[in-house]
C-alpha cells in the first residue's frame, strides 16, 4: 500500500472584535489539526493549546513506519480521550481554567487511508474535482434543529443558540465521537478550519476561493474575506493537498499552540 502525504499552508488569525487568538492548529506531512479554544481569553489558549501538543505527541507514535495500521488509527481515535484527560488534570491543577474546553477536527492518512477525527463545530471539507463536500457535522444544538427540520438554514443567523456546542473537549469524558474513514486521491484538497471562517462564509463562497489557486493563496484570499465580512472570530485556515510525495514539511503549530 503507497503512502500518501498532505502538502500543507495555513494560517491564524485574530478577528477583528477578539483581542487574542484562542485557535491552535497543528500540520505536517501525515497529522493535520484545527482545535478552537474556549472559556474566556486566557483558558480557550490554554484548553487549545494542551489539544495540539498532546496531538503533537500522538503523531509522534502513529506516523512511526514501524507501528501497524490498526494500531495507528486505534492510538489516533484515542486521543480525544487523552487530550480530554489533561484538560482535566491541568483544570484540577489550576481552578482558574475550570470550565475551559476545546474542538478539535483532525486528519491522519496512514498509506491510502485517511482517518478523521471531529468534536465541536470547526469543520472539515473536501475538494475532489469539481465538487466540495463538508465532512464533518457540527456538534451545536443549530445542527440538532437542523436535523429535527425544527428551523430552516435562514433562521440561523438570528438564532439565540446559535453558538451553543452539544459536544466539546472539556476534561468531562466524551460521549461519542466515532473515527470516519475515508478514502484517498491524490490531488484531493482539504480544508481545515474553525467556525471563525464558516460561520461568516457560504459554503459557494468558500468553494470559489478554493478552485484553481496554491494553497498559501487560498489561505490567504479565505482570511481576506473574512475580513471584508467584518471577522467576529479568531479565523484558522489549513489547506493540505494529497500529494505521491513526502515534500519534507516539518510538523508546525500555529495560533495559541505557537
Amino acid at each position: 500500500m503507497a503512502q500518501l502525504f498532505f502538502a500543507t499552508s495555513a494560517r491564524s488569525a485574530v478577528g477583528l472584535i477578539r483581542k487574542g487568538n484562542e485557535d491552535s492548529a497543528l500540520t505536517s506531512a501525515q497529522v493535520i489539526a484545527v482545535a478552537d479554544g474556549m472559556g474566556g481569553h486566557a483558558a480557550g489558549e490554554v484548553a487549545s493549546r494542551i489539544a495540539i501538543t498532546k496531538l503533537e505527541e500522538i503523531s509522534s507514535v502513529i506516523t512511526n513506519p514501524e507501528i501497524d495500521s490498526d494500531s495507528a488509527e486505534d492510538l489516533f481515535s484515542d486521543s480525544l480521550n487523552s487530550i480530554d484527560l489533561q484538560l482535566k488534570s491541568e483544570s484540577d491543577e489550576n481552578p482558574q481554567l475550570s470550565g475551559m474546553g476545546t474542538t478539535l477536527t483532525s486528519l491522519f492518512i496512514n498509506g491510502e487511508r485517511i482517518s478523521l477525527l471531529h468534536i465541536g463545530d470547526s469543520r472539515a471539507y473536501r475538494l475532489r474535482g469539481s465538487s466540495l463536500e463538508q465532512l464533518t457535522q457540527d456538534h451545536t444544538v443549530i445542527q440538532e434543529l437542523l436535523n429535527q427540520g425544527a428551523i430552516s438554514q435562514s433562521e440561523i443567523a438570528t438564532h439565540p443558540q446559535r453558538s451553543v456546542l452539544t459536544q466539546v473537549l472539556m476534561g468531562e469524558g466524551i460521549s461519542s465521537a466515532p473515527l470516519i474513514i475515508l478514502d484517498a486521491k491524490v490531488r484531493d484538497r482539504y480544508l481545515l478550519c474553525s467556525d471563525g471562517l464558516s460561520s461568516v462564509l457560504t459554503e459557494k463562497e468558500i468553494k470559489s476561493i478554493l478552485k484553481g489557486k496554491e494553497r498559501s493563496d487560498v489561505v490567504d484570499a479565505l482570511i481576506d474575506a473574512t475580513y471584508i465580512n467584518g471577522a467576529p472570530d479568531n479565523v484558522t485556515i489549513i489547506i493540505a493537498d494529497l500529494v505521491e510525495t513526502n515534500q519534507e514539511q516539518e510538523l508546525m503549530k500555529i495560533g495559541a499552540a505557537q
